[in-house]
């Protein structure tokens, strides 16, 4: 294909005929693959760790979006090459998995397909290259495990929790306000959190913004806050000891579901047809009243009659709530969501201490708070920000400490950051791979060698010169025997990353190591790409 210009500077695309394009087979598909892999893990590289580079994406219908978070970046990207399709899914996979780690898993994994480059240029075949990174990855898993250390925490004790979460954010744009979003993420999962399980549901994490405000306003909410205000402005603001019925069936009266016709030709048969109507309407009002309900939240609207009767019996009502928000406000409030007017009792209503409808600025942006809810065990975090992009990534950084907080919860088990854990798994890769006799060996030290990209990356990003700080890193640690030096990106004077508190998860690093080493060992095994218009 040949892009060319006519006389009159138009231009225009010459393709090859068909019969004359070749397909890539054998080592050049694999060199192909390996090259667009890199291409991907390139693109991330330089937002790797705390003074990483923000990327901005915008989209077909020019919405921008501004983050350095691995898996948002792949997710927005435009991608056709379908070796680079795996890498999307490799960064994807990690965030379902753990929720943080997204971009190291990529960087990872373009580290490895560059040594395994570098083998096959030797003469090595895949399938050993990629039997010595399953070697390489067990190593470097057990060897994470050893190196692990364990602490406790309690309701009383959150500060290890609350440095881990702050660790995660340090690499994003909220950084400085970690401190206060990392307590935010760890007390909202504490409060949702079944600590004799080891489980946590984030389902019952609520996180809601508006444009606004500063970053520093952001506010935990033991209840439920919801995008609505009353539906009368008449209505009260404030509602103590609330008393709710949660329904999904509207304020109208019943259609009938077979098509119908009505004829009104009097006076008098409209108005018996008015009053029938308003019948309904009070009927459902006196019912919704009858069983002691204070406030009335529907899934569905309701029209001016049927706010104004709700208005003049003094019932105040809340309109149009999405069916999540309805499940968590029950979730909270302990009440039960009721289908029809008939099924309506005392039992089956939610109780909550306070709900307030609060106003932002001069937007006259309205949003319910139900608080003191009868059951705490749902949350919402409420996010202020001076523009939509700020929030935005404020709830993709809050997602993952809240990822963070809930895999400490499930294993308390941490490795100490800043490459430190990758430089002394890579030193052990490399002292085992002398006890393999066999071509693997290559491929083992390769997988070292690799590792060390990592915090290569960190230095580099930092402003350091790269292969100095990670040899003079690596050196420490072999003399002292000591696997928690790593990298000073933030230049606080010390290499020890137990003293700058820097925690990162063990099984967020072990699953950044398994899955990069999986992902790696498919693309080498790919030697054709066979599209369907050629069979």
């Amino acid at each position: 294909m040949a892009l060319a210009f006519d006389e009159y500077g138009r231009p225009f695309i010459i393709l090859k005929e068909q019969e004359q394009k070749s397909r890539l087979r054998g080592l050049d598909a694999q060199k192909s693959n390996i090259s667009a892999g890199k291409a991907v893990a390139r693109i991330l590289r330089t937002s790797l760790g705390p003074k990483g580079m923000d990327k901005i994406l915008s989209s077909p219908d020019g919405d921008v979006t501004i983050s350095n978070d691995g898996a948002t970046i792949l997710e927005q990207m435009d991608v056709d090459n379908q070796i680079a399709k795996l890498m999307v899914e490799l960064s994807r996979s990690q965030d379902y998995e753990i929720g943080d780690g997204t971009t190291g898993v990529v960087v990872l994994a373009g580290a490895l397909l560059e040594q395994a480059e570098k083998l096959l240029e030797r003469g090595i075949h895949p399938i050993r290259v990629a039997e010595g990174y399953e070697t390489a990855s067990r190593i470097a898993v057990e060897h994470l495990e050893h190196v692990a250390n364990k602490f406790e925490f309690g309701v009383t004790d959150l500060e290890p929790l609350i440095q881990t979460c702050m660790t995660t954010l340090s690499s994003k744009i909220v950084n400085r306000c970690k401190r206060s979003l990392a307590e935010i993420a760890v007390k909202a999962v504490l409060a949702v959190a079944d600590l004799e399980r080891k489980d946590v549901n984030l389902d019952l994490i609520k996180v809601e913004g508006k444009v606004g405000g500063k970053l520093e306003d952001t506010e935990l909410i033991y209840g439920i806050v919801v995008d609505k205000d009353m539906s009368h402005p008449q209505m009260p603001k404030q509602i103590e000891d609330a008393q709710i019925a949660i329904l999904t069936c509207p304020f109208e009266p019943p259609k009938p579901k077979t098509k119908h016709k009505v004829d009104i030709d009097t006076v008098e048969k409209f108005q018996t047809l008015r009053k029938q109507e308003q019948q309904y309407f009070d009927d459902m009002v006196q019912k919704c009243k009858d069983v002691g309900a204070t406030l009335v939240i529907c899934q569905w609207g309701f029209d001016d009659e049927a706010n104004h009767l709700l208005m003049n019996r003094n019932l105040p009502a809340v309109r149009w709530v999405g069916g999540v928000e309805l499940e968590l406000i029950a979730i909270a409030t302990g009440g039960r969501i009721v289908p029809r007017f008939q099924e309506l009792t005392p039992e089956k209503l939610g109780k909550a201490g306070l709900v307030l409808e609060k106003s932002f600025g001069t937007t006259k942006d309205r949003m319910l708070y139900i608080e003191h809810c009868a059951n705490s065990r749902a949350v919402t975090i409420f996010i202020r920000g001076g523009n939509k992009m700020i929030i935005e990534e404020t709830k993709r950084s809050i997602h993952d400490a809240l990822c963070v907080a809930r895999n400490l919860i499930r294993n308390n088990s941490i490795v100490y950051g800043g490459g430190s854990a990758e430089i002394s798994a890579s030193i052990a890769v490399e002292a085992a791979a002398d006890k393999h006799p066999g071509v693997e060996q290559y491929a083992i030290r390769a997988f070292g060698d690799a590792l060390e990209y990592i915090p290569m990356a960190l230095a580099e990003n930092s402003g350091l010169q790269p292969i100095e700080t990670l040899s003079a890193v690596k050196s420490q640690q072999i003399k002292d025997n000591y696997a928690h030096y790593g990298i000073d990106c933030n230049d606080v004077g010390t290499n020890d990353m137990r003293e700058q508190n820097v925690f990162e998860t063990l099984i967020g690093k072990q699953q950044q190591i398994l899955l990069a080493t999986q992902v790696v060992k498919m693309i080498l095994k790919i030697d054709d790409v066979i599209s369907p218009s050629e069979y």
